[in-house]
C-alpha cells in the first residue's frame, strides 16, 4: 500500500464528532497510554475536512486493550447525521474472516479437513470444467475438464478457480449456452494454480451450515459473536441498531459524495459466508483482540492458539496474491493495496510479505470490505486496527490514503 495521505493544516470541521458509546456488554478496555492521540484525531478529521471521505470510525488495540477510538464526519450526507463510535456499518467481505474462523472451529473438532475434496460435501463441485477460451466480443467459449478437484483449502484461500463479476470480465460476461447449467464455475483456472479474489468462502459458509445444522447467523451468534460480546454484529440487525446504520454512499465524478439511491437490504433470508454482515468498530476490534491473544478474549477461548497460528500461515505455496484489475469500475477500483505477486494468503487473511518501517511487520494479517472498511492484525508487534468508511468504489485511493495514515499514526502512538 504505497499511497500516502497528504496532511493539510485545517481547523477541525464542524462535522467532526468524537463520542463514547453504550453497549449491552462490557466495552473493550482502554489500555493505558502515555502519549496523546491527538495526532490520530487530526489525520481523520483533516480527511473529512478536505472532503476525502464523508465520515469514518477507527479503532486500534494491543493485546491489553484499546489504544485509540474516534469517529469523525457524517453517517449520512443528506441528513448530516454525525458519525459515532457505535455507528453500524455494512462490512461486506470482512465477513470472510468470521466464516473462515467458523470453518476452523469445525476443523478443530475433526468434522472437516482443509484437504478434503470440496465435492465430499457438495456434489455440485465434482467434475468441474475450466475455461479454455472465452471471446470477449461474442461470448463464445470452450471448456475442458479441471486437472484436479478443489479442496476446502482452495475455497478458503481464493485458489479454487472461482471469481467475482467485479474481479473477472469472464465471470461478468459469461452466459451459458442453451441447455447448459453450471452450479459452480466454470473455473477460470485449475485449482491451486493461481490466486483470484472469489466466491469460494461462500461455499465455506454453506459448509458451516451443513455440518452444524444451523443457519450461519445462528452459528456465528452461538460460537463467535456471543462468546466475544459482539452484540452489534449480525446479518439482520434489529431495528434499534438499524437506526445507527450509516448510509452507503458513492463518490461522484467530481470527487464529492452522494447517498447511493439503492441501499443494500438489511433483512436477508440467505446468509452468505463471503459477505453480508453489519457490525461496528468496537465489535470488530474484539475479534482482532482475540486473534492477538491467540484465540482468547477476557478468559473465553474461541479457538486454540495452534488454530490461530494455522490461519496466519501461508496456505497458497508459491502462488502470490496478485493485484486485481477491476471489471466493474463503478463498484471497485483496481486492487492496488497489495504487493502484486508477493503477498500470501492464509485462512481468512492476506499475509504481508514485506513489512514497512513504522507500520505493520512481515506476517501481518489483513483484509477489507467492499464499502471501504479495512483491518490489520500484527502478531509480531501485538497491534491491530480497524477503520470503517461506507462508500463505493472499493479500494478508493483517498480511502486507502486515510487507512495508511491512520496505521502510521497508530504505530507512532504505540512505539513512543
Amino acid at each position: 500500500m504505497s499511497v500516502r495521505a497528504r496532511i493539510a493544516i485545517f481547523a477541525l470541521a464542524a462535522t467532526v464528532a468524537t463520542v463514547t458509546y453504550a453497549r449491552q456488554s462490557p466495552a473493550p478496555a482502554l489500555a493505558p497510554s502515555r502519549v496523546s492521540t491527538a495526532s490520530i484525531d487530526k489525520v481523520l478529521a483533516d480527511a473529512v475536512a478536505r472532503g476525502d471521505i464523508p465520515g469514518v470510525v477507527a479503532m486500534a488495540t494491543d493485546r491489553r486493550g484499546v489504544l485509540y477510538q474516534g469517529a469523525f464526519g457524517v453517517a449520512d450526507t443528506g441528513s448530516r447525521r454525525p458519525m459515532t463510535v457505535d455507528t453500524v456499518f455494512r462490512i461486506a467481505s470482512m465477513t470472510k474472516p468470521v466464516t473462515s474462523l467458523a470453518v476452523m472451529q469445525l476443523v478443530e473438532q475433526g468434522r472437516v479437513s482443509l484437504d478434503d475434496p470440496a465435492e465430499k460435501y457438495f456434489p455440485q463441485l465434482a467434475n468441474l470444467q475450466v475455461f479454455e477460451t472465452f471471446d470477449a466480443k461474442t461470448g463464445a467459449y470452450t471448456l475442458r475438464p479441471a486437472k484436479s478437484a478443489p479442496t476446502v483449502r482452495h475455497l478458503l484461500t481464493h485458489t479454487a478457480g472461482l471469481g467475482y463479476n467485479f474481479t473477472s470480465p469472464v465471470v461478468r460476461d459469461f452466459k451459458p449456452r442453451a441447455g447448459e447449467t453450471y452450479p459452480a464455475g466454470p473455473l477460470l483456472f485449475d485449482p491451486g494454480e493461481q490466486w483470484l479474489y472469489s466466491t469460494g468462502i461462500d461455499w465455506g459458509g454453506r459448509l458451516v451450515e451443513s455440518l452444524s445444522s444451523k443457519t450461519l447467523e445462528a452459528y456465528f451468534r452461538d460460537h463467535i459473536f456471543g462468546p466475544l460480546g459482539m452484540v452489534d454484529t449480525a446479518y439482520n440487525p434489529p431495528e434499534d441498531r438499524q437506526r445507527r446504520l450509516t448510509s452507503a454512499h458513492r463518490r461522484r465524478a467530481d470527487g464529492t459524495f452522494e447517498v447511493d439511491p439503492v441501499q443494500p437490504a438489511m433483512t436477508v433470508k440467505q446468509f452468505i459466508g463471503g459477505g453480508g454482515l453489519a457490525s461496528t468498530a468496537p465489535d470488530y476490534i474484539r475479534l482482532l483482540q482475540m486473534l492477538l491473544n491467540q484465540g482468547t478474549l477476557n478468559g473465553t477461548r474461541i479457538v486454540s492458539a495452534e488454530t490461530v497460528a494455522t490461519m496466519g500461515r501461508n496456505h497458497i505455496g508459491g502462488v502470490g496474491v496478485r493485484a486485481v484489475k477491476t471489471a466493474m469500475p463503478e463498484r471497485s477500483s483496481d486492487f492496488t493495496f497489495v504487493d502484486d505477486g508477493r503477498d500470501k494468503f492464509g485462512i481468512g487473511f492476506m499475509i504481508t510479505a514485506d513489512g514497512r518501517p513504522g507500520r505493520r511487520t512481515t506476517g501481518s494479517l489483513s483484509w477489507g470490505g467492499l464499502y471501504n472498511t479495512y483491518f490489520w492484525v500484527d502478531p509480531t508487534r501485538g497491534i491491530a486496527g480497524v477503520i470503517m468508511m461506507q462508500f463505493l468504489p472499493f479500494s478508493d485511493s483517498r480511502a486507502l490514503a486515510v487507512y495508511d495514515a491512520f496505521e502510521q499514526k497508530v504505530y507512532e502512538l504505540k512505539l513512543k
